[in-house]
C-alpha cells in the first residue's frame, strides 16, 4: 500500500473553491478501484494551504487514477486556483 501526501496552496481569493474542488476529487477517488482512504488537512498557520493524504493499494493503481478521464474531468480548472504548483510525494505505508 502507498500513501500520497500532497500540499496545495490556494490563491487567497479561491480558498473555498479549492477546498470544494479537492472534495470533489476525493469523492471521485473513493469510487476508483484500489482506493483505500483519504484525509484532508487545513493548515492552522496558513489558511491557503490544503494538504491531502490518500492511500492506494499500489503505485500502479495510483498511476492509473492519475491518468484516468474521471480525474481529468474533476480537476478541470484546478490550475487557476493555485498560487503555486502542488507538491506531492509517495510513501510506502507501514
Amino acid at each position: 500500500m502507498i500513501g500520497v501526501l500532497t500540499h496545495h496552496w490556494a490563491k487567497k481569493d479561491n480558498i473555498q473553491e479549492a477546498r470544494e474542488l479537492l472534495d470533489r476529487n476525493g469523492e471521485a477517488q473513493s469510487r476508483a478501484s484500489g482506493f483505500v482512504g483519504r484525509e484532508t488537512f487545513y493548515s492552522l498557520g496558513d489558511p491557503t494551504k490544503i494538504t491531502t493524504m490518500v492511500k492506494w493499494e499500489s503505485n500502479e493503481i495510483y498511476d492509473e487514477w492519475r491518468a484516468s478521464p474521471e480525474r481529468a474531468a474533476v480537476m478541470t480548472g484546478a490550475d487557476a486556483l493555485w498560487s503555486q504548483h502542488p507538491e506531492s510525494e509517495r510513501f510506502e505505508v507501514a
